[in-house]
Parts: structure tokens; C-alpha cells; sequence
């Protein structure tokens, strides 16, 4: 069978490297594609142990080889005074995203070379760089974008992109707060100022041949996101799937987390985590700690320092005593936590979440419901799905956008106890299922169009 040789190019962020990653083993499993997975050394680095650990874990299956069939290839970014040598997921990340995007845009003339010098079959490419996909055109190479945000995001945006205004969406479910809107406007103005390529956000569709990869949860609650979206943006979208790597755990942090996960009493424990470049104020972090006291319940709490105090130790910005009084039924982690691993344990029956889409996914995946706490961008979206769907709650607001711990701690409640849990994880469960019966039909799906793309691009060669 005829190999087609696929170049896959991230945005640089831990949030968009490693749903490509899932992509590319799946695609290197089939034995139709060879990868080329283009990152940073700082990625590359991560990516080099996430595919040893993949080969170590899988050493007695016949597939365990198939990382063979990707070769990581560096980019090396331009020198900037104001980029360090750490990961591009690191806390701090969110305040040198304009430069990351600077750096990465000047990259554009080495990853030209790497296209001509590798000769693909293929681009797969994200949303930060359209420029990668015009290089890819202008060498006479089709790309496909992969979209990490959902169809319901998407959708919604696109229209109000597309209609100046979300007051028509047909789904009115999905909507934004008046706050939620201010907020967007700000977050627009930085976008703007980060960007320079005409191609970025809604032309990124534009900018791929006739189809746009999507990564998605469930098709029974997505189905009309994504024929919608396809409307809007003239091309067939294909669902990949959640791309969740149930990943071992492998890390002596991870492995004092796990074990003390497994001394917890079945559906018992609440998750938190909201992402590595999501930030609250003091003031909200010390709510979400009394509305964790109020509820009572067995938590790890994945907790970075407040919004613009990188340096202050998260315990100070914690009530006064608090690390103490719930001492026996919690743990902060404050560095990176296994959350797939976390989110598949028995004694996990939510996760309080920003609402992440790849966190959604996640959590729909394990069949674990959500206690929905949106920041930004495309999280207060994804929230109104999680409530529309039956598979969560959101923690109520005022009129700026502000939660309590009252109104925290109900929330936990309602998802975590009585027949309102069993009610939410019930349809959860549901949910979950149906993603695994589906999954191996649409991959073979993307297969198949990637497989009709590579075909059509060699025999017009």
C-alpha cells in the first residue's frame, strides 16, 4: 500500500501540540501515512518522551512500532531577548503570547525550507499560522486545517463573524452573557494586535482545501454545530473525535496523586483544574476555596497563582487556614497534573472546569460531569453546551461576571450529590458510550478523505 508523507504543524502551545500528536499515531497506525511532526526543540523534547512512553506501554501490542512512522522535525523560531528556553505551556505563557506569535510568524522562510526539502504529500495545520498553508500552496502541496476549538464555538462565532451579530443563531442555547461580550471585545483588540496575517481566524477555513479536520466530542450533540458550520464555511467538515490519550502515569508527582486517588471512595471526589493559561483574581480563587469547604466533598485542585502574581505562593492567596482544615479531604497540586488519568478513576465523579474544549472532550470521554466555570474566548460557549446537553452545571454569576462561594459550593452539590449527580452522571455515561461505538467509524472516515487528498495531489503531480 502506497505511503503518503504528511507534514503536521501545531500552534506551539501544549493545548494544540499533543491533540496533533493523538492525530499523527493515529494516522502512523494505519501504515498508509508517514508524519513529519514539525515543533520546537522545547516541544520536540516533550513529544520524543510521550512517544517512548507510548512504545513502552503498547510493547506487547503489534502496533507497537508504529511511532517509527513519525519523524519529528525541529523549527528553529528566531532569536528574541524575550523568549526563554521553557515550555511554551509554562504559567506564564498567556503574557508572552505576542511575542511567541511574533517569533512564530518569523519563522515563516525556515518552515518554507522545510516544506521544500521534505516534499509532503500533505499540510495539516492550526489556526495560528495561515501562512503555513499558503507556503503549502504555493509549492503545489494541499492543506487541511485541523480546528482544536468545537463546532459549537466555531458555529456560533463564524455567524457572528459572518452576521455581525449572534441575535440569529438558530441554537439559542448557545449565547454570551452582556459581560462575556465586553470581555470579547477586549480579547478581539489583543488578537488584532498579535496578528498580522489577514488569514487568521474564520480565513483559516478559506485556506484549506475542501474539507476542515474538527476535533469533537459526541455526534448526537454536535451534529448540528457542525452541518451548520459547514454552511457558513463552504467545506465538509470531518469530526476526528476527542483524540484523548489515556495516558500511564509516570511521573513521581503523578504517581502520589494517583495513589492517594485510590485510597477515595467510589464517585467521591471532585477534579479542578482550569487549564494552563486560565488566571483568576485573588478574590475568586479565595471564593472557589469556600464554596470547596461548604461542599465538603474529597478534591484535587490543580491551582496556579492569581491573575498578574506569577511569583506570590498560591497558599497566600488561599483563606487563611484553609490548607489545613481540608487537609484530609484535599490536595493542591500546583505543577501539572495527569489529568486523563485523574478523570478515568472510579473515584472521581466531577471536574470543575474553565471549559476548555479539548477539557470538555475529556470529561465526556470518561463519563465525568462538569461543574462549568468559563473564563474566556470560546469557554463561556462551551459552557452553554454542557447545560443544554444535561452533562453539567454552570456556577452562577452577577452582572460582571462574578461567582460566590455560596453559589460554587451549589453547584459542586448539584453535581457531585443525590439524585441530581446520579441524574448528570447517568447522562454523561450516555454520552461516553456513544463516543466509543462511534470512533472507529469516523476515523476511518478521515482516512479516507486524507487518503483522497494525497491520491489527487500525486497523480497531478
Amino acid at each position: 500500500m502506497a505511503i503518503f508523507k504528511v507534514l503536521m504543524f501545531p500552534w506551539l502551545a501544549h493545548g494544540h501540540v499533543f491533540p496533533f500528536l493523538e492525530l499523527a499515531k493515529a494516522l502512523s497506525n494505519t501504515n498508509i501515512f508517514h508524519i513529519y511532526f514539525c515543533s520546537t526543540s522545547i516541544n520536540l523534547e516533550s513529544i520524543r518522551n510521550n512517544l517512548n512512553q507510548h512504545s513502552s506501554s503498547s510493547s506487547s501490542s503489534s502496533s507497537s512500532d508504529h511511532h517509527l512512522s513519525i519523524e519529528l522535525i525541529e523549527l528553529h523560531l528566531p532569536p528574541h531577548p524575550h523568549l526563554p528556553t521553557l515550555p511554551h505551556h509554562q504559567e506564564h505563557t498567556p503574557t508572552l503570547m505576542p511575542t511567541l506569535m511574533h517569533a512564530f510568524q518569523l519563522s515563516a522562510s525556515t518552515f518554507s525550507d522545510i516544506i521544500t526539502r521534505l516534499k509532503p504529500d500533505l499540510l495539516i495545520y492550526d489556526g495560528f499560522q495561515p501562512w503555513s498553508a499558503k507556503l503549502a500552496s504555493s509549492q503545489g502541496i494541499p492543506a487541511v486545517y485541523f480546528a482544536l476549538t468545537g463546532s459549537i464555538a466555531f458555529s456560533f462565532f463564524h455567524h457572528l463573524f459572518t452576521h455581525k451579530s449572534s441575535d440569529s443563531f438558530p441554537y439559542p442555547a448557545i449565547c454570551l452573557h452582556e459581560y462575556e461580550k465586553r470581555d470579547l471585545i477586549a480579547e478581539e483588540a489583543s488578537i488584532k494586535v498579535q496578528d498580522v496575517d489577514e488569514g487568521f481566524a474564520f480565513g483559516v477555513f478559506e485556506l484549506s482545501c475542501d474539507i476542515v479536520l474538527i476535533k469533537s466530542c459526541c455526534m448526537g450533540v454536535e451534529r448540528k454545530y457542525i452541518d451548520y458550520l459547514s454552511t457558513l464555511c463552504k467545506r465538509r467538515i470531518v469530526p476526528v473525535g476527542p483524540l484523548v490519550q489515556e495516558n500511564a502515569v509516570d511521573h513521581e508527582t503523578d504517581s502520589w496523586i494517583m495513589n492517594w486517588l485510590s485510597k477515595k471512595s467510589k464517585s467521591s471526589t471532585l477534579y479542578i483544574s482550569f487549564g494552563s493559561e486560565n488566571y483568576f483574581s485573588k478574590d475568586q480563587i479565595q471564593e472557589i476555596a469556600k464554596g470547596l469547604e461548604l461542599s465538603k466533598v474529597n478534591f484535587i485542585w490543580v491551582v496556579r497563582s492569581p491573575v498578574g502574581s506569577d511569583h506570590i505562593n498560591v497558599e497566600e492567596a488561599l483563606p487563611e487556614g484553609f490548607v489545613d482544615r481540608v487537609r484530609e479531604r484535599g490536595v493542591l497540586v500546583q505543577e501539572w497534573a495527569p489529568q486523563a488519568a485523574i478523570l478515568a478513576s472510579p473515584a472521581v465523579a466531577g471536574f470543575m472546569s474553565h471549559c476548555g474544549w479539548s477539557s470538555i472532550t475529556e470529561s465526556v470521554y470518561f463519563g465525568v460531569p462538569v461543574v462549568a466555570v468559563p473564563l474566556k474566548l470560546d469557554q463561556p460557549v462551551n459552557s452553554r453546551l454542557v447545560v443544554e446537553a444535561g452533562f453539567g452545571v454552570e456556577v452562577v454569576r452577577d452582572e460582571e461576571g462574578k461567582f460566590d462561594g455560596e453559589g460554587v459550593g451549589r453547584a459542586i452539590d448539584e453535581v457531585m450529590l443525590g439524585e441530581s449527580g446520579e441524574r448528570l452522571r447517568k447522562r454523561v455515561r450516555e454520552l461516553s458510550e456513544k463516543i466509543k461505538v462511534e470512533e472507529e467509524d469516523r476515523f476511518c472516515v478521515v482516512v479516507e478523505e486524507l487518503s483522497r487528498i494525497c491520491t489527487k495531489k500525486s497523480t497531478c503531480s
